[in-house]
């Protein structure tokens, strides 16, 4: 189905029975990482259970039910998507990935998810690309939130692992939401931007019983990122660790509640290695008990790294709060 570039030197290509041993070395490698989230890998120990999983896949595919396809960097495997489910019947699917860290950082999972989505809507007329995901698996929601998925809702205690019982996040994406054909190409900068801010802005999200982590936002900034408050006219300038530690205390200890925060409109110019991303923004949720809603303009300055895109700096100035006290994110 799918032999195409992700850019940086790394491909994706399906996988097949007759590859067991290069998969099972690198589920060797990818263990500590995928092991929690992903049962099969449990599962994969030596040579005959790793080719049984990929004979698994391999009849899926024969019975258009499911796919499973490598990602290469620099010819060694480091990771994969599939099609968990794939029912044309009814015209839903679900994608999943794993990756091994050698393979972290550069956005190859999201390339890799949004080749299948784009396939799934483009090429097979799905209406529904689903993911399945434990509430506990920050970064595979983040991918989620990178491919423009909606959460629709949580299973509570759906599966069971280890003796322990999982609540399962389920996020999806419609047809008429996914961007036109010219958006979505490979690599795509907008989008990955588009994904950076999404991811941002999610990481505050703590509505419905979701925990949030703003630990992320060290692997959306460089390491000398800041972030500047211009709100009340004084700047005051944050490096990473001086404006996660007081916000995730805040978004934890119940002082902010049912918190979220969204953008309703942006622009972004891309010049070689170096964007801008001029937003405006709402938020909403409870400070200390009390209903607030309040708005804002963000702008955020993007580089080109070896890792990917990045944000460098990002400056807000919020307009004062509609109801209740203001909570500045």
């Amino acid at each position: 189905m799918l032999t195409l570039p992700l850019g940086d030197d790394a491909w994706l290509g399906p996988l097949e029975p007759w590859q067991a041993q290069e998969f099972l070395e690198h589920i060797d490698r990818a263990r500590p990482s995928v092991d929690p989230w992903i049962p099969w890998a449990t599962y994969s120990t030596d040579l005959e259970s790793a080719k049984a999983v990929l004979q698994r896949y391999a009849d899926r595919l024969a019975g258009d039910t499911g796919r499973i396809h490598g990602i290469r960097s620099g010819g060694t495997l480091v990771g994969g998507v599939m099609f968990t489910r794939f029912d044309s019947d009814s015209g839903v699917c679900e994608v999943g990935c794993w990756l091994e860290r050698a393979g972290e950082g550069r956005g190859l999972v999201t390339r890799a998810c949004r080749a299948l989505v784009d396939w799934a809507f483009r090429e097979r007329g799905m209406s529904r690309v689903e993911w399945w995901v434990a509430s506990g698996n920050t970064r595979s929601i983040e991918v989620a939130r990178r491919l423009g998925m909606t959460r629709d809702g949580v299973l509570r205690q759906h599966s069971s692992y280890r003796g322990e019982r999982l609540d399962i996040e389920v996020w999806s994406v419609l047809a008429d939401e996914w961007p036109p054909a010219e958006e979505t190409a490979v690599p795509d900068v907008r989008a990955e931007l588009d994904g950076l801010v999404r991811a941002f802005l999610g990481a505050f999200d703590n509505t419905g019983g979701r925990r949030a982590d703003l630990g992320v936002l060290r692997d959306l900034f460089i390491p000398e990122g800041r972030l500047v408050s211009n709100v009340g006219g004084v700047p005051v300038i944050h490096d990473l660790d001086a404006f996660i530690e007081p916000r995730q205390r805040m978004l934890t200890d119940g002082t902010l509640t049912e918190f979220s925060e969204w953008e309703i409109s942006g622009r972004t110019e891309v010049f070689g290695s170096v964007a801008h991303r001029f937003s405006e923004y709402r938020k909403s949720g409870f400070h200390g008990g009390t209903w607030f809603e309040g708005s804002g303009h963000k702008t955020t300055q993007f580089l080109r790294t070896p890792a990917g895109w990045r944000m460098a700096n990002l400056c807000w100035d919020d307009a004062p709060a509609t109801t209740g006290p203001a909570a500045t994110a």
